[in-house]
C-alpha cells in the first residue's frame, strides 16, 4: 500500500550548518541522509502562513490596486492577501487584510467562507509556508473606496476566463481556481 511505502522514506537530519533570522523568513541549510544513505545537503525557507481571499459584491470580484513585485520586477494584479501574524488564525487575518487592501472593514464581511481547513503546502520542498484561501461576501450597501480598488471582475465563466489570462500570481491562481471549482460542485 502507498501508506505504508511513504513510512519507509525517512530522511534523517544529520546537521543544521547554517541559519539565518529575519522579520520575514528564516534561511536554514541543513545536511541530510536519504534513505539510500546519501548525504545532501538541503536550503530551505521557513515563513509565517498566508492568506489570500476573494473579495465579491454585487456578482463581481473585486481586486486591490496592482502593486509592485520585486521577485518578478514588475507591477501584478493580485487578489488580497498577506502573511497571517503569529498568534492569530487564519480566520482572524482576513479582516485586517481587507482593510489594509480594499478599505474593507470586518462589520461589511456578509459571508466569510474557507477554501481549506488545513491550508495548502507552498513548495513543499522548499518552504514550510501554507496557504489559506477564502472567499469573503462583502454587503451589497458598503462602498469600496475607488482609490483602493483596481479592477473587478464578474462572475460569469467570461469574466473568470478574464481574470486567469491577467493574474500572474500561482498562488490567486490557485484560490480562484479552488473557489471556482467549489461553486461548480456545489450548483
Amino acid at each position: 500500500m502507498l501508506g505504508d511505502n511513504l513510512n519507509q522514506h525517512h530522511w534523517r537530519t544529520l546537521e543544521r550548518f547554517l541559519e539565518i533570522r529575519s522579520p520575514w523568513l528564516t534561511l536554514i541549510g541543513e545536511k541530510f541522509q536519504d534513505e539510500q544513505q546519501r548525504i545532501l545537503d538541503y536550503w530551505r525557507v521557513e515563513k509565517p502562513d498566508s492568506a489570500i481571499i476573494l473579495p465579491m459584491q454585487n456578482h463581481q470580484l473585486l481586486l486591490p490596486i496592482p502593486s509592485y513585485r520585486p521577485g518578478l520586477g514588475k507591477v501584478t494584479l493580485d487578489f488580497p492577501g498577506g502573511r497571517i501574524p503569529s498568534g492569530q488564525t487564519p480566520v482572524m487575518a482576513v479582516a485586517a487584510i481587507l482593510q489594509r487592501e480594499l478599505g474593507i472593514e470586518a462589520s461589511a464581511i456578509s459571508k466569510l467562507q474557507s477554501l481549506n481547513q488545513e491550508g495548502w503546502a507552498i513548495n513543499s520542498s522548499f518552504s514550510n509556508q501554507r496557504l489559506y484561501g477564502f472567499s469573503a461576501e462583502i454587503d451589497n450597501q458598503v462602498t469600496i473606496n475607488p482609490d483602493q480598488l483596481g479592477a473587478t471582475y464578474p462572475i460569469s465563466l467570461t469574466g473568470f476566463q478574464n481574470l486567469l489570462q491577467d493574474l500572474t500570481c500561482l498562488q490567486c491562481r490557485n484560490v480562484l481556481l479552488e473557489w471556482w471549482l467549489s461553486q461548480s460542485v456545489s450548483n
